[in-house]
């Protein structure tokens, strides 16, 4: 039996992430601050479905380096698992320091435990946002993603060249997974799906950026949960075909591995939105905007690598995702259609 620690545990990867952790026999130290950038309700909701004798729960922040490295020193932690972060595109133009503290400082902290700990595998999350102004399409990780257009983005890249560097530094084995929309069940109230589901179930308008011209690779998150569950088991190696005269961005000399976890197949918000209208019955109120500071109008993840690792590619269909989505809001918040 392992221990495997999750950070971000009453998030919405990070809470399903655990249970599945759990049932796979696997004991999970969950850390979280709970803050408030969205309900804190919810938060506590997702928590209270992880309540098995395997899980323990820690209130903390990745910037409290005290309290980090002391849940490190009182637990033999194996594998750790990062998914805690300030998130939100939009978000990053508002308030900037909070992912600089939660995504550097915090990222930092967690770097330094793994290391002094003796932790076999350093998991974390990335983002698609990574790839900024690069257009060439599908995305690869074997693409330079070095134009990012947010701050979150940057710090997630920042994220990885950290990680690279104890990799480097300390043969800390470390993976980086670049999300690709995540939606599904107790999602994040900030994200499409569910701000899309509350204004159309409450009779307001949605707001649909770029006039609707936006594609995204909308990924479920039991795909995530199952690749992630996957690469646990799965320490990154070395490449030995490394080439530091023609340079790999998404392998090393070094164990360091990146990864994009996205469905390879990218949806018109469009016919997102049309897919949401038909499973409620109810036709949205659209107000159409202009591209929005830091967005892209397009992702679209490869995912052979992924695959070719851990055999398994990511492969939800929208409509099913949405409806199952759908079904747990109504559910959750008792909505009477």
């Amino acid at each position: 039996m392992r221990t495997i620690l999750v950070t971000g545990a009453a998030g919405f990867i990070g809470s399903h992430l655990s249970k599945r952790l759990m049932k796979e026999g696997n004991n999970v130290i969950g850390i979280d601050n709970l803050n408030n950038y969205y309900d804190v309700g919810l938060k506590k909701d997702r928590l209270k479905r992880l309540e098995y004798k395997n899980f323990s729960f820690v209130k903390a922040s990745l910037e409290d380096k005290d309290k980090i490295n002391q849940v490190f020193e009182e637990n033999k932690v194996n594998v750790v698992v990062n998914l805690a972060a300030q998130a939100g595109v939009r978000y990053s133009l508002k308030n900037p320091h909070a992912y600089i503290d939660s995504n550097v400082v915090g990222f930092m902290n967690i770097l330094e435990a793994c290391r002094h700990n003796n932790v076999e595998q350093l998991i974390y999350a990335s983002s698609s946002s990574v790839y900024g102004a690069n257009t060439k399409l599908p995305f690869s990780v074997h693409d330079n993603v070095d134009h990012p257009v947010s701050l979150y983005a940057a710090t997630k890249k920042a994220n990885e060249l950290m990680a690279h560097t104890y990799s480097h530094l300390y043969n800390l084995p470390t993976t980086g997974l670049r999300f690709f929309t995540v939606y599904g069940p107790w999602g994040r109230p900030d994200m499409a799906l569910f701000l899309f589901t509350k204004a159309i179930l409450n009779g307001e308008p949605i707001q649909i950026f770029n006039n609707g011209k936006m594609m995204r690779d909308f990924t479920y998150v039991d795909d995530i949960v199952e690749s992630i569950q996957r690469l646990a088991k799965k320490k990154a190696e070395p490449n030995l075909e490394w080439n530091g005269k023609s340079p790999d961005p998404g392998t090393s000399y070094a164990p360091y591995k990146v990864f994009n976890i996205g469905n390879n197949s990218p949806v018109n918000l469009m016919d997102f939105v049309h897919a949401i209208e038909d499973k409620l019955g109810i036709e949205a109120k659209k107000e159409f905007m202009p591209l929005q500071a830091g967005d892209v109008p397009e992702t679209f993840a490869n995912v052979d690598d992924l695959t070719n690792d851990i055999g398994f590619k990511p492969q939800m269909a929208i409509k099913d995702g949405i409806s199952n989505f759908i079904d747990w809001y109504i559910d959750y918040y008792g909505v009477k259609l």
